[in-house]
């Protein structure tokens, strides 16, 4: 077992775009889906991502903030382990503009025609409070 920092743990996780995001629904189950940082992976313990509104994950996190994402790096040419991140956290939503904005990229278009200004659009904010990672035989775990 090994004890990185964050920011030693943000460099291995550079370029790592998508992430599993995992709610709680209604009726306490676990619903996970793939989601994009959108390029926003400078990682400092907080994630990004753009939803619909009318999204179930947006309801669950309504109803229980509490949400889990995990990360796969890919195996690196040098033969080096693939890395596995899971993140344990509190989901907060936003529908102010100038928030969008500052989390916004063009690629985004592609699903949010009208950018920020397109009807039912929010950004999800999961905010780390414990962060495991894995790989090989190396280990940790980092409380924030």
């Amino acid at each position: 077992m090994t004890t990185l920092t964050l920011p030693e743990l943000a460099k291995k996780m550079a370029g790592i775009d998508f992430a599993m995001l995992q709610t709680h629904t209604a009726s306490g189950e676990i619903a996970g889906r793939p989601m994009s940082n959108n390029g926003d992976v400078d990682y400092d313990g907080d994630s990004y991502f753009f939803a619909f509104d009318s999204a179930d994950m947006v309801g669950e996190i309504e109803r229980d903030p509490k949400v889990a994402l995990s990360f796969t790096g890919s195996k690196s040419l040098l033969g080096k382990p693939p890395l596995f991140v899971a993140v344990e956290g509190h989901a907060t939503l936003s529908r102010d503009r100038a928030t969008l904005q500052a989390h916004w990229v063009p690629d985004l278009e592609r699903w949010f025609e009208q950018g920020v200004d397109t009807p039912g659009i929010v950004l999800i904010q999961v905010k780390a409070t414990r962060i495991h990672y894995w790989s090989g035989e190396d280990d940790g775990e980092i409380r924030l």
